[in-house]
C-alpha cells in the first residue's frame, strides 16, 4: 500500500478487513469510542447510513462491509479532506461519501426522512462560560462548541425515516438529558449499554439505540461493557471488538 503522508501525520492499522486509516497528530485522533459505536448498531445490508462528525472517516471504514451506502460529514476542512484521502486509500470510494459541511444545516445538506441509520460519536461537554478562552485542541474538540446534544439529535430526527435507527455514545452522566431530548424529537430508546473503565467502577459512557415512532417501553439494557481488566489489559469483551481475539 503506496501512501504519501503530509507533515504530522502517521498510518494506523485499523485490524479490520486489512484497512488503513491516516491520522494527523496535530488534530484530534479517533479514540476508542467511535471504535465501540461502530461495533454498537445492529446493522441490515440494505441500510443507507448517516455518520455525523465522521473526523477522519473511522466509523464508515468500520462499518463499510455490513451496510450498502454511507454518507459522512464533517465540518472541519482538514479532517473532511483526511477522511476523502482514507475513503480513496481503502477503495471505497463507490460506498463512502465525504461531505463537508455542518450538520446543524441539515435542511440544505440532506433530503428528510432519506436515511435508515444515523450514528453519532459527538462532543460530550456541555460548554460553560469562559470555556472558549481556555479551552484549545483535543479538549475543544469534546466540548459543544460546534454542536449541542440537541442539535445532533435533531438532525439525526430529520434524516430518519420513520422506523429509522438512531446510535450514539456519550456520557452516562447525561443520560436523563439523552432520554429527554429523544423523546422531544419522537424517538424512542430501545437499546441501552453502560461502559465501566474497569469491573467495579462507576460507568463513564453510554451506547444508545433509539427508534423513529417506536411504541414506549420495552426497553433492553445489554449487559455492561467493561474495558479494562484491574491490571489495566483489556477485557476479552474488548480484545473481541479489536480483533485481538476470536
Amino acid at each position: 500500500m503506496n501512501v504519501k503522508l503530509q507533515a504530522g501525520e502517521r498510518l494506523d492499522d485499523l485490524m479490520k478487513s486489512g484497512r488503513k486509516i491516516i491520522q494527523n497528530e496535530n488534530e484530534f485522533c479517533f479514540s476508542m469510542d467511535s471504535v465501540l459505536i461502530a461495533h454498537f448498531p445492529i446493522f441490515k445490508r440494505r441500510y443507507k447510513v448517516l455518520d455525523l462528525g465522521t473526523g477522519t472517516g473511522v466509523i464508515p471504514l468500520l462499518i463499510a462491509d455490513e451496510v450498502e451506502k454511507i454518507f459522512a460529514i464533517e465540518l472541519n476542512s482538514r479532517m473532511a479532506e483526511t477522511a476523502r484521502r482514507n475513503i480513496e486509500l481503502n477503495n471505497l470510494t463507490e460506498k463512502i461519501t465525504v461531505l463537508e459541511g455542518d450538520y446543524r444545516l441539515h435542511r440544505k445538506i440532506f433530503c428528510a426522512e432519506s436515511f435508515d441509520l444515523v450514528i453519532a460519536n459527538p462532543p460530550y461537554v456541555p460548554v460553560k462560560d469562559g470555556d472558549s478562552n481556555k479551552l484549545h485542541g483535543v479538549a475543544r474538540a469534546r466540548h459543544e462548541f460546534t454542536a449541542t446534544l440537541d442539535d445532533v439529535v435533531t438532525a439525526a430526527r430529520y434524516v430518519l425515516k420513520f422506523h429509522g435507527v438512531f446510535c450514539m455514545i456519550h456520557l452516562a452522566s447525561r443520560l436523563c438529558e439523552i432520554v429527554d431530548t429523544l423523546h422531544r424529537h419522537q424517538l424512542e430508546m430501545k437499546r441501552l449499554q453502560i461502559i465501566q473503565p474497569k469491573f467495579g467502577r462507576d460507568a463513564n459512557l453510554i451506547m444508545i439505540e433509539a427508534i423513529v415512532g417506536a411504541n414506549s417501553g420495552s426497553l433492553k439494557i445489554l449487559p455492561p461493557l467493561v474495558v479494562h481488566e484491574n491490571d489495566g489489559a483489556y477485557t476479552s469483551d474488548i480484545k473481541k471488538i479489536y480483533g485481538l481475539e476470536e
